[in-house]
């Protein structure tokens, strides 16, 4: 089924939604579902994307879009298809621009109006620890102290995490939501749901639909969409290749760790199967030497008991001492005892 509606996610069908000057009422809309009370924006103007540094060899910043409220809150809004090293620094490279372009020549007492940078991911960072901050949409950072009390409340980044936002058509509860639900899925709609059924996203729909552009538009989104799918191609396939790759360096870590708990298990058997080994054979050691002793003892104790006896029969004879000492070896007070 062929798509009805532009993929927002393309920097054409982003800045056709978000980024004309007809488009105002959609991105204050959006904006304000996201903002604090105080910020809230009841009018902007669109500045010019591109922003230069202070001199000429300065680097210069484009932003998708850049925009400034009637009460002065400047915006930066980026749509961030891919994980790119360093977006963070990124981001707060350019959030230096809208701070730096408010100098005053002249006598200036440094006041600043409020920045915002909003970013809409398509992706999630993978530097958070612990839940729920892995599976969270909308992350606001500020600057704070040491004892998480905001030190500067005028510098806000703003980051929506679309990969996290998995809400179905009936669980959507606030305006985030709907903008949230409308962006992620906005090129499967074949029609506007039910919720949608208001003037401002019925005026996105509209700014939306394929059908309304003329052949220079439709050229122009091709190509976007090209880009965006080629990127999007290229991320898979890396992040597959990936997959392979650690499950190869997985399967060879489990061989490893098996040779190794084998290895130990061996080690534990062979010393427990010696000392079995070395009980038995010691038993058996004792058993044959306590055997050999016993005869040794026996041979030794009949021998001087015939020595007894022979001088016992011998002394009956009335045979002297002295012959009687010669014939058995006794003493002649063992003799003399008998």
């Amino acid at each position: 089924m062929k798509a009805k509606y532009i993929n927002p996610f393309t920097d054409f069908g982003f800045k056709k939604i978000f980024g004309e000057e007809a488009s105002k009422p959609l991105l204050i809309d959006f904006l304000n579902s996201i903002l604090p009370q105080a910020h809230q924006i009841k009018e902007l103007s669109f500045k010019n994307s591109e922003q230069l540094g202070t001199l000429e060899i300065d680097r210069k910043a484009i932003f998708d879009i850049y925009c400034e409220s009637n009460s002065g809150e400047k915006f930066i809004v980026e749509l961030q298809k891919a994980k790119q090293n360093y977006f963070k620094e990124r981001t707060i490279f350019y959030s230096t621009f809208p701070i730096r372009e408010q100098a005053e020549k002249g006598n200036w007492n440094f006041k600043l109006a409020a920045v915002y940078c909003v970013g809409i991911l398509d992706f999630t960072f993978d530097d958070y620890e612990t839940e729920p901050q892995k599976s969270e949409v909308l992350h606001t950072i500020k600057l704070k102290n040491q004892n998480g009390n905001i030190f500067y409340d005028k510098l806000t980044y703003i980051y929506l995490e679309m990969p996290n936002f998995k809400l179905e058509e009936h669980e959507l509860k606030t305006k985030m939501d709907k903008w949230l639900f409308f962006i992620k899925h906005l090129e499967d709609f074949q029609s506007i749901p039910q919720i949608f059924m208001d003037s401002v996203f019925e005026n996105a729909f509209q700014k939306a639909e394929l059908a309304g552009f003329n052949q220079t538009q439709m050229d122009a989104y091709e190509e976007s969409l090209k880009h965006y799918r080629d990127l999007k191609n290229v991320i898979d396939t890396a992040f597959d290749d990936g997959k392979l790759e650690g499950i190869e360096v997985g399967i060879l870590k489990g061989i490893e760790e098996g040779i190794l708990k084998g290895i130990e298990e061996g080690k534990l058997k062979g010393i427990e199967e010696g000392k079995l080994k070395g009980i038995e054979e010691g038993k058996l050691k004792g058993i044959e030497e306590g055997k050999l002793k016993g005869i040794e003892e026996g041979k030794l104790k009949g021998i001087e008991e015939g020595k007894i006896e022979t001088a016992r029969k011998a002394k009956e004879m009335g045979l002297s001492i002295a012959d009687i000492i010669l014939l058995t070896g006794l003493s002649e007070a063992e003799i003399t005892a008998l």
